[in-house]
């Protein structure tokens, strides 16, 4: 008798787990129809799925655990491969650019020396600007003196303005502010989040000390976390494309955004970028 009893609870404590894991297992596959029960294409393939569950419901669960893993991959790959320079622009708030934008405007003499090209003419200023610049990571331009008189006029009239840039996925708007001589860029995502506080992605300064000479002096520093020396590039050039007030569609637009805000469609901006064809 004692030995059958041991028996008996031998066989009672295996019925024990072995029903534990039945239910288990119907528990987990439960949840698991719960989850495949919210795609799409679920309609489509329950049948077979339902008899899969019932004959093999452990390979039910394992192709279930199997499909998830790979979408967790899937969504590792997709958000590695992002170029996180496009939203870091977004993460740390400027103390106030209120102070930035409502300050003089910059002089040369910070960081030229004046003094050097004082007895040289326009092309010999223009030459030397230049080659200053080539080993920095920044941007410049020298623009003849009654071009940028027409600018700086139209930077007045039309103090912000957007401009698209192209990235990986698509396009980001950049937006940009004019204070003075100089032109302020943020990512309008940026300034959607933080308003006046919103970090600048390329700041522009024409430099007017050399207008008797019949140049104004274009230096642009751009944050290198957010742009890189093309992108920012493609912004100066649209810049100056839309405020040199040449090709009057482009000035169309610049005007229909201050003026007619509503009737403006940003969708214009892309169509235009996309025609243009820079040498």
């Amino acid at each position: 008798m004692a030995v059958a009893l041991k028996v008996a609870k031998g066989v009672l404590r295996l019925n024990n787990i072995t029903v534990r894991q039945i239910m288990t297992s119907n528990v987990k596959c439960e949840k698991a129809i719960e989850k495949l029960q919210k795609n799409p294409y679920y309609e489509k393939y329950a049948d077979r799925i339902a008899v899969l569950q019932k004959t093999s419901p452990e390979e039910f669960l394992k192709r279930v655990e199997n499909a998830e893993s790979s979408k967790e991959e899937e969504k590792k790959k997709k958000f590695a491969s992002v170029d996180t320079r496009q939203f870091s622009s977004v993460l740390n708030p400027k103390e106030s650019l209120k102070a930035d934008i409502s300050a003089k405007d910059k002089k040369l003499e910070e960081i030229f020396k004046v003094e050097l090209v004082k007895d040289k003419d326009a092309s010999e200023v223009q030459l030397i600007w230049e080659e200053y610049h080539k080993s920095k990571e920044v941007i410049s331009a020298t623009i003849p003196f009654d071009l940028f008189t027409t600018i700086f006029e139209n930077m007045r009239q039309h103090p912000t303005f957007l401009f698209p840039l192209p990235r990986s996925q698509g396009y980001e708007f950049i937006m940009c502010q004019n204070y003075g001589h100089t032109v302020h860029f943020t990512p309008l995502l940026a300034f959607q989040v933080h308003k006046e506080n919103a970090p600048e992605c390329l700041t522009m300064v024409h430099y007017t000390e050399l207008s008797d000479k019949g140049l104004v002096l274009m230096r642009g520093e751009y944050d290198k976390n957010v742009l890189n020396g093309k992108e920012a590039q493609c912004l100066a050039n649209q810049f100056q494309m839309y405020y040199n007030g040449k090709d009057e569609s482009k000035f169309n637009l610049l005007k229909t955004f201050t003026k007619s805000p509503d009737s403006f469609k940003h969708m214009d901006l892309i169509a235009d970028l996309e025609n243009i064809k820079l040498e």
